[in-house]
């Protein structure tokens, strides 16, 4: 079965900017994690996006604002970004480095509601075309847990990591998988149309199964069932998976902690491996991983596949010697 979720590297060359593309199977939908450079996305993919999430705002993260708003500006579309401490006015910064004199030829609303990530609160103010990008009255909300984004289907939930400065990890968790038997729909007379994605966000949504789903039949002949009796007439459930991202962070204990909690069991995790391990003080100067912390972290937290990235342009000329450190720390069993 083809996974509903695909995650791939916006720039699969480890030395380009960071950011992870997520794709949604049979929605034209997709969510970014991170704004490095995007111009190997195409703008059909760029518009599918409805959510961005910054880890920080250093220049190969977020430099792909510019090329993300000049994508979208003139839709009808609020794209959802959340970042750490700094994120709003940051994107404030960008947003008021243009004039904006001509917004009045544009009939539909674009725009950015941007939170801003704290131990204790989130902070979300809206920029719009209506609004002339000017930053709304802040919107504050406590006790979030990590809990960023909560949809029927999966969920995205970070922690604040220390790079020198605060920067945000990643793991979206999909609660389970319906994959529909398109061989069962033909034996029962049943047409794919939009009823599927209505079915699949009633199984998400439900907590009692028993509950009433009527099929648009052809010809009219409209048949009921109950949730769990279609489920079990035309799916297959399956787990759901865990996608976890991790970059430009601290190899220090406070760091390994907290990115194990995200990583845990994680199908994919997307970290980053920036310094040879026996240039470990460079990777404590400047704040990021070794190849051989990746590997150890990717299998301490049980991750089934570990994808490394981000790799420091000093090894441009030898990158699989970052890439067999942490396959080696990844697949060596303990003693």
């Amino acid at each position: 079965m083809r996974a509903a979720i695909r995650p791939r590297l916006v720039n699969p060359d480890p030395f380009d900017d960071p950011g992870l593309f997520i794709h949604f199977a049979f929605v034209k939908r997709a969510i970014l994690f991170d704004l490095g450079d995007l111009h190997a996305l195409s703008p059909k993919d760029i518009l599918k996006i409805t959510h961005v999430f910054v880890s920080h705002t250093h220049v190969d993260h977020f430099i792909g604002f510019d090329h993300l708003l000049r994508i979208c500006l003139g839709r009808d579309k609020i794209i959802h970004m959340f970042g750490p401490e700094g994120i709003i006015a940051n994107t404030a910064g960008k947003l008021q480095g243009y004039s904006w004199n001509l917004l009045e030829n544009y009939e539909s609303e674009f725009g950015f509601r941007v939170t801003e990530v704290h131990e204790d609160r989130l902070e979300t103010c809206n920029f719009t075309t209506l609004g002339e990008f000017k930053p709304t009255p802040r919107e504050v909300v406590r006790n979030h847990g990590g809990l960023l984004l909560t949809e029927p289907d999966f969920t995205v939930e970070a922690k604040i990591l220390d790079h020198g400065m605060p920067c945000l990890g990643f793991a979206l968790n999909e609660r389970f998988h319906v994959n529909i038997l398109k061989a069962r729909l033909e034996e029962l007379g049943m047409d794919v149309g939009p009823w599927l994605r209505e079915f699949k966000q009633s199984l998400y949504a439900s907590k009692d199964w028993s509950e009433p789903f009527t099929v648009p039949m052809p010809e009219g002949k409209d048949k009921s069932f109950t949730l769990a009796e279609l489920a079990e007439a035309v799916t297959l459930i399956t787990p759901g998976q865990k996608i976890a991202y991790i970059t430009d962070v601290a190899g220090h204990a406070d760091n390994q902690k907290k990115i194990l909690a995200l990583a845990e069991n994680a199908d994919q995790l997307f970290i980053e491996a920036s310094f040879a391990d026996e240039d470990a003080e460079h990777a404590v100067a400047r704040n990021h991983l070794t190849a051989g912390q990746a590997g150890e972290l990717a299998k301490t937290a049980k991750a089934r596949q570990m994808i490394n990235f981000h790799i420091s342009p000093r090894y441009q000329e030898e990158p699989e010697l970052i890439l067999e450190q942490a396959r080696q720390a990844f697949e060596t069993q303990g003693e």
